[in-house]
């Protein structure tokens, strides 16, 4: 992933299972109202930040905060009005939705780009393709040794997300069936922090956002597809969803203008430096 530098004061603070923060500008900004707040997602996050730099640098009364904490975090302080934007790597469930109105919220929905949950492995793993029912059985504790999916004697580290996490969720979805995941598996608080733990674990399993990808991990093929841009925009791959920002109804005023920037040809070009998959037109 890109990062950018900016114009102006730039704050940035990032911790493994912690929020990230991106602040810039003034106080005289927040005095003006001219301050917008985006929560939730570490899968949205790295598109959030990039796209608030650049934003800020062509409007400079603007102030974006940019937090993480989980796809969860975020819908929350939507529906509780402590945020501008929610970011979320899952869609908004229907008894949120409901939450929402009753406290007079009307839940917005923007796709801003698209993902695939890629599996990853250490480097030095033999095995280089697995089947959505091979990823199954290994988070659901069917399967325990690596030599029963072609690989070396030795006993899986499975790593997983926390239940907060849109990225959870959506590989709760669309690889696991919606059954629990083994109680052993290792739990992370972000993207980030999965793949550190696999590129620092010879025998372990994981699963990141496309973004997320590097050299320090190896995704595996997934029923014989590669997690590409190509194949999450086609749709080809399993593992392939959306990613999100809400609004508590219609935007306004910046938050308006931010949103159409994302969106926009400049934004989309950001959705794909970060690592992740434009949304077609």
């Amino acid at each position: 992933m890109k990062k950018r530098t900016t114009q102006g004061l730039l704050v940035f603070a990032a911790a493994l299972g912690a929020a990230c923060i991106v602040a810039f500008g003034a106080n005289a900004a927040f005095a003006a109202g001219k301050e917008i707040t985006i929560k939730g997602s570490t899968t949205v996050l790295p598109i959030a930040q990039a796209a608030a730099e650049e934003f800020m640098d062509r409007n400079p009364g603007v102030v974006i905060s940019v937090q993480g904490g989980g796809s969860g975090v975020g819908i929350a302080a939507l529906l509780d009005r402590t945020t501008h934007i929610a970011a979320s790597s899952r869609r908004i469930k229907p008894e949120e939705v409901e939450k929402a109105r009753a406290k007079g919220v009307n839940p917005n929905e923007i796709v801003v780009a698209l993902d695939g949950i890629a599996v990853i492995v250490h480097p030095s793993n033999p095995v280089n393709a697995l089947t959505k029912t091979q990823i199954k059985d290994i988070y659901t504790g069917k399967i325990s040794n690596w030599k029963d999916v072609g690989g070396r004697d030795s006993k899986i580290v499975v790593v997983s997300r926390d239940t907060s996490s849109g990225t959870y969720e959506a590989f709760e979805t669309l690889a696991i069936d919606k059954e629990k995941v083994r109680p052993d598996a290792l739990t992370t608080a972000s993207n980030q922090a999965v793949a550190q733990t696999v590129a620092q674990t010879p025998l372990a399993i994981g699963y990141v956002g496309h973004g997320y990808l590097g050299k320090k991990v190896k995704d595996v093929t997934v029923d014989g597809v590669t997690c590409t841009r190509q194949n999450i925009q086609s749709g080809r791959y399993p593992l392939s969803r959306k990613l999100y920002m809400y609004t508590p109804g219609k935007p306004e005023g910046d938050v308006a203008k931010f949103i159409d920037f994302v969106l926009g040809k400049d934004g989309q070009k950001i959705v794909v430096e970060e690592g992740f998959v434009d949304v077609p037109k």
